[in-house]
């Protein structure tokens, strides 16, 4: 229904009696108009202007460009309409200040479908001016290249009908079927749970005959350098994707090209450093990455049903630009991709170390001595770990502590609440009387949680993306101490201190590096008595008490307990009996008592328990590969000394909780 034509201020609707269904109207308005305000920091003015902001019609919740137009086109002249990408609103600017009163009092609490076919209600406020957070001007990943039309349509038709999906999924040619798509293998079999092959084990037959000739033509026009090898096909239904990562350095050569039949898609490439950049591919092209972009840039495709793409024609390939007065929506169509590679016989010798599986081997990570040093020892041991384990992690995460579950039930009704590092989201719909928002700097549980539908966006710990001095409260469970140097901790503390408002309160977890406590162990080391007897148990274990999410530790020298000891030497899969010099990092042994403040903590995943693991599987998979996180355990006293060189703060309660150090501070 439409908003009563007297009444411009929807929050000063004394001087006109309203019925039921126009009250209900008038409060969902207002909200929508808090909203905007609080998370967007978008201010709505209550005097007629040219421009509008329309909540609920945006990219974010399904509503594209040609199906808002015509509706508001019915009230005037529209001089433009800005759709910012992923947001749930946009702005309408009319050519008269009179138009865009027609809108605000005709459009106010419309009905319309989106692109799913679900019924939405408009909000609309007039704004001063459109304003929005900027993604910035970007560019393509160094070594990315997309070229379109590789192949005709005539071309296309018959590659498709080429692949045979009616084989029997165990006829050991190298089709499998997926959870969320199905794929065939050629040449060799690739293995989503290390993105790599078995280079002893060829599949026979090699590649198809069909691909002789358009192989020798992309040979020929430069395209590619190699000939490939191994061909792995993967057919996307509507709304499925596959996660982000990099293709295992020492598997393959340099060049990976990946072709697109079917049905564009857009693919999001990730640099360490946080920046994404949305590529279009469009049907019949081919993406070729070298370089930076095949061995630094993670890449993958976010499950969806839409994609933001470019509205005007002649711009539909590569890069999505930031021009949010041409962006719209595209509906997913079945795409099947054709991604080919060289499979590597020599170890990758690329100019990425930090983040090659070859070149990792011969250099163990030390104590960092820079920012620099801890950036990069985070982003390996920290960073692309959870990145590899997260499906595996979030089926170990399911019990949340009872003290943090009295925390978020303690606060008041309605309070927004952050919760910094919050992994598979499993505190985040404790209290349903608080506004819960997560952030974690992995992509991968983030996608978990919104699977579950929570509320989680990718941030880091040291740079959350959320307003200042906003939040009622924060939690912060088990994030602190995988920062390697004392000033990041305590930057990461003071980010916690910057989201709250003055009176907010941040719960903070660490581990303890004291898992024996007042006489009483932790369940950590309680855990251990259960396995006496069976050292490959205690090895091998991966799934960790709550407390201490999975860990490995060593007891030790309670008179030196800061120092970084000499350690066992990390090399590939596990670590060597040889010791190696103080600035190196111990390798913690599982369930046992800390011996150094700074270690690395083995994460033994246990086969492949990730979305695509093949229909059918059982639970007694294949022992799988081990990563190794980096921790910094806090002893007595450490935590709550951190906090007190904070400003503005008050530290309430500082207590142990089952091999957890643990603080609750107030903003002052």
């Amino acid at each position: 229904m439409a908003a009563p034509s007297t009444v411009m201020d929807s929050d000063h609707q004394s001087s006109y009696k309203l019925n039921k269904t126009e009250k209900k109207f008038l409060r969902k308005q207002i909200k929508a108009r808090h909203t905007l305000l609080r998370h967007e920091g978008i201010e709505t003015v209550s005097y007629a202007t040219q421009s509008l902001v329309v909540a609920n019609g945006g990219l974010g919740n399904n509503v594209s460009r040609n199906q808002l137009v015509p509706v508001l086109e019915k009230c005037g002249l529209v001089d433009a309409l800005l759709m910012p990408p992923s947001k749930p609103y946009s702005f309408v600017r009319y050519k008269t200040a009179e138009e865009a009163k027609e809108a605000y009092v005709t459009l106010n609490g419309k009905e319309i479908v989106d692109d799913l076919g679900q019924k939405i209600i408009l909000y609309l406020n007039f704004v001063e001016k459109a304003q929005w957070k900027e993604l910035g001007l970007q560019a393509l990943p160094p070594g990315l290249m997309v070229v379109e039309e590789i192949i005709s349509s005539e071309d296309e038709k018959i590659l498709l009908e080429s692949v045979n999906w009616t084989e029997d999924i165990d006829n050991h040619n190298g089709q499998k079927c997926l959870k969320h798509r199905r794929v065939k293998h050629f040449g060799y079999e690739f293995h989503y749970e290390n993105n790599n092959v078995d280079k002893d084990k060829p599949l026979p037959g090699g590649l198809p005959d069909i691909w002789d000739s358009i192989l020798e033509k992309w040979l020929k026009e430069g395209f590619i350098k190699h000939k490939p090898d191994q061909l792995t096909v993967n057919q996307y239904e509507p709304g499925h994707g596959i996660p982000a990562h990099i293709d295992t350095h020492s598997a393959f050569e340099d060049e990976i090209v990946s072709l697109s039949l079917g049905s564009e898609i857009v693919m999001d490439f990730k640099h360490p450093d946080g920046v994404t950049v949305p590529v279009m591919l469009p049907r019949r092209s081919l993406l070729v990455m070298t370089g930076e972009s095949r061995y630094l840039w993670t890449h993958g495709i976010t499950p969806r049903k839409f994609d933001t793409v470019q509205a005007s024609k002649g711009h539909r390939s590569g890069i999505i630009t930031s021009d949010v007065g041409d962006l719209t929506l595209s509906k997913r169509g079945i795409r099947t991709s054709f991604t080919f590679r060289k499979v590597r016989q020599t170890p990758c010798n690329c100019s990425y170390p930090l983040v090659c599986d070859s070149q990792m081997k011969e250099t163990p990570p030390s104590f960092p001595e820079s920012a620099r040093e801890a950036s990069q020892l985070e982003r390996e041991y920290v960073h692309r770990v959870y990145e590899e384990i997260a499906e595996h992690f979030s089926s170990t995460r399911h019990t949340p502590w009872p003290r943090v579950v009295d925390f978020l039930k303690a606060l008041p009704s309605g309070s927004l609440v952050a919760d910094v590092g919050c992994g598979n989201g499993k505190y985040l719909g404790i209290n349903k009387e608080l506004y819960m928002v997560g952030c974690d700097r992995s992509q991968n549980l983030v996608g978990i949680c919104r699977e579950r539908h929570l509320e989680a966006l990718v941030g880091d710990a040291l740079a959350v993306p959320l307003r200042s001095g906003s939040w009622d409260a924060c939690i912060s469970i088990a994030v602190t101490h995988h920062l390697s140097t004392a000033e990041r901790r305590v930057a990461a503390l003071q980010e916690l201190v910057r989201l709250l408002r003055p009176g907010g309160m941040a719960l903070i977890y660490v581990w303890a590096m004291e898992q024996e406590y007042k006489k009483k162990k932790s369940k950590y080391l309680r855990e251990n008595r259960l396995r006496q007897g069976k050292e490959e148990e205690i090895h091998s274990d991966a799934a960790e008490p709550e407390s201490l999410g999975e860990q490995v530790p060593d007891a030790g020298d309670q008179d030196a307990p800061c120092r970084v000891s000499a350690a066992t030497d990390v090399r590939a899969g596990g670590g060597s009996a040889s010791k190696v010099t103080d600035a190196k990092l111990p390798v913690h042994t599982n369930r046992t008592s800390f011996r150094s403040q700074d270690l690395l903590v083995p994460w033994h995943r246990k086969g492949n328990p990730g979305r695509d693991e093949p229909v059918g599987a059982t639970e007694s998979r294949a022992p799988g590969p081990v990563f190794h996180r980096y921790y910094h355990v806090f002893c007595a006293g450490e935590l709550e000394e951190a906090c007190r060189t904070l400003s503005h703060v008050r530290v309430l309660q500082s207590y142990y909780d089952q091999g957890n150090w643990c603080v609750v501070l107030q903003k002052v």
